[in-house]
């Protein structure tokens, strides 16, 4: 179809550490795409422009043939910096098509299996007194589901008077909001399996929603031994970037809900796939989702199609994004408001993201060079952050 032959990519990276992708096509149709790393931008910026080679003058109506192009015309494959240049191409790719014919993405992908998505958002997790505070700020937003960091660094082995410092937290919210607010804890690979059983139960009393990367996610098969020792779910996945990654972990069945990343995991093509994989192991789905407006609609794309979608990670009001914020570069936030707990069912043809060009353009000339802390523990040594 030589009305959606790709003419052009461009690529914005602005505050506060995101990274926008525009494949324009002969016909003007334009998609939008968000393709990073958080603290590796420039490097998938260089990707995608290595990777345009494949595109210029490929049919943008070609989504699967241009995705396995590009994982598989390379020899070397998968990781976080290919997979998430991969995954803002797809969502620009899926954007088009559905511009193309008029319809939302997830009608491309089969049609919607619900009207509305349960959504959550960050509430920080490393001092008591902002878990409240913020706690009541969202409720007060409408969510009726929160998450936060579990720790800050801990070493290995770590103090008793730390454990119970993770288990206040979660405390002091169930004794504001009793059972009325769904609590996820996310470890974030930050604890490593000598210290995950006690920190479980010091938190179990607590009934968290779900336990987040309790331990990174190489360590893999520390799961066969967390899974049977706890009822609350175990979730994972924003570190895991194909379905190659996810296939032994879900066969192993040592995980309850997985939270691949629609900008790292291979964009709405592989995460679709990746879900239906869980599906089939009836495992829940989760994406993973700090980031900008396109990440967040590609997710909800594949949750409005997905029968095992539970809830999504939303960035508002995250705190990363110090100056800047999920809606600064939209021209249609009101897409993304919060009924209920729940956002509903995007309409617009494609993505249903209208980005604003002139936002962008002035955010490029700041630009970001975003990176996440180095932490150290009491001895000096390296800490997980």
């Amino acid at each position: 179809m030589d009305d959606l032959r790709i003419e052009k990519i461009e690529l914005f990276k602005v505050p506060p550490r995101w990274l926008f992708l525009k494949i324009t096509t002969k016909s003007g149709i334009i998609g939008w795409g968000e393709p990073v790393v958080e603290g590796k931008a420039a490097t998938v910026e260089a990707c995608v422009q290595e990777l345009s080679q494949y595109l210029i003058g490929r049919s943008a109506n070609d989504i699967e043939d241009i995705w396995q192009t590009l994982y598989g015309g390379g020899f070397y494959r998968g990781g976080p910096i290919l997979m998430s240049a991969i995954s803002g191409i797809d969502q620009a790719l899926w954007d088009i098509k559905g511009k193309h014919l008029g319809v939302p993405v997830y009608d491309l992908l089969g049609g919607a299996v619900r009207q509305k998505m349960k959504m959550y958002c960050w509430i920080g997790g490393d001092h008591p007194e902002v878990v409240l505070e913020q706690a009541r700020e969202k409720v007060e937003q409408g969510y009726k589901a929160v998450k936060m960091n579990a720790t800050g660094a801990f070493a290995w082995i770590d103090s008793l008077q730390k454990i119970r410092t993770v288990a206040d937290n979660i405390r002091l919210l169930r004794e504001e909001f009793g059972d009325t607010l769904d609590i996820g804890l996310d470890f974030h690979g930050r604890i490593h399996k000598g210290m995950v059983k006690r920190l479980i139960d010091e938190l179990s009393p607590y009934n968290p929603m779900f336990i987040e990367e309790p331990v990174l996610s190489e360590n893999k098969e520390a799961f066969d031994h967390i899974y049977p020792y706890t009822s609350i779910p175990i979730a994972t996945g924003e570190r895991m970037f194909s379905r190659w990654d996810f296939k032994e972990l879900l066969h192993k069945g040592t995980v309850d809900i997985i939270q691949p990343d629609l900008s790292h995991a291979g964009g709405i093509s592989e995460v679709r796939r990746i879900a239906a994989m869980a599906e089939a192991y009836d495992v829940a789905l989760a994406p993973h989702c700090p980031l900008g407006p396109v990440a967040l609609a590609s997710c909800l794309h594949v949750d409005f199609n997905s029968i095992n979608a539970v809830i999504q990670e939303s960035s508002l009001g995250i705190h990363y994004n110090k100056g800047f914020d999920l809606l600064d570069y939209m021209d249609n936030p009101e897409i993304f408001d919060l009924k209920d707990g729940y956002i509903e069912l995007l309409k617009k043809p494609g993505l249903g993201v209208d980005m604003n060009e002139e936002k962008l353009r002035e955010g490029q000339k700041i630009g970001h060079n975003w990176s996440n802390p180095v932490w150290r523990n009491e001895d000096g040594s390296f800490a997980e952050w």
